[in-house]
């Protein structure tokens, strides 16, 4: 079984996620690092853990969701098609098993809203904690003048939090919103699609997707 780890440090990974961060610089987008695949690849497993999977589909998950966006190392046009063909030739090169590379792949060519849904239960995992990353930590620019809508509305997100309740058999967004920088409002206008392949996801695994606003339930 190839693990997470394996992944992280395959020198072939490290180097497209290193450049796919260096193509979104130039062209101006939010960050899309070691810092954001860490935090969708461990998101990812906390849903299906949290549903009570078991731990390959757990690992594969984490897998997914740490390859899911090098295709942002060839263009951010159809990043999640190439992406996911990269990450199939590697992990075949390192010698994973064709179900298991294959369930990947599906997962991360899903995982972008203008093109993918929810297929499996990895893809509906990838899909819930890679639109839950919104935080000001993502914000590349330094400077402020130069801040698109993306980056406003991400730097007045001080706090995001995916919340699974398999009891209420529910999934939790919970985000805090700095109003003195952008109205909630403005979240929406950004993250609509993003949301709505939320519920999706969430459906796929048999829960309702519930987004949360600074305290006040909006979905």
């Amino acid at each position: 079984m190839i693990t997470l780890e394996d992944v992280k440090n395959n020198p072939e990974v490290q180097e497209f996620i290193r450049n796919a961060q260096r193509q979104l610089d130039v062209l101006g987008y939010t960050e899309h690092s070691t810092r954001h695949v860490t935090v969708v690849a461990d998101r990812a497993a906390y849903v299906l853990r949290t549903l009570g999977y078991d731990e390959h589909r757990i690992e594969l998950a984490k897998i997914a969701g740490y390859l899911h966006d090098i295709g942002n190392s060839i263009n951010r046009v159809d990043h999640a098609h190439t992406g996911a063909i990269l990450a199939y030739n590697i992990l075949k090169e390192m010698g994973m098993d064709v179900a298991d590379r294959t369930e990947i792949m599906m997962a991360i060519g899903n995982h972008d809203e203008s093109t993918g849904t929810a297929v499996s239960d990895i893809s509906a995992a990838l899909i819930l904690a890679d639109k839950s990353d919104v935080h000001r930590s993502r914000v590349a620019k330094s400077d402020r003048s130069l801040f698109d809508k993306h980056d406003e509305v991400n730097d007045s997100v001080t706090y995001s939090n995916l919340i699974v309740d398999p009891e209420q058999k529910k999934v939790i967004l919970e985000i805090t919103i700095d109003t003195n920088i952008v109205p909630v409002i403005d979240y929406f206008e950004i993250f609509m699609d993003r949301t709505k392949m939320s519920k999706v996801a969430a459906k796929y695994l048999g829960l309702w997707f519930e987004l949360k606003i600074n305290n006040t339930i909006l979905l």
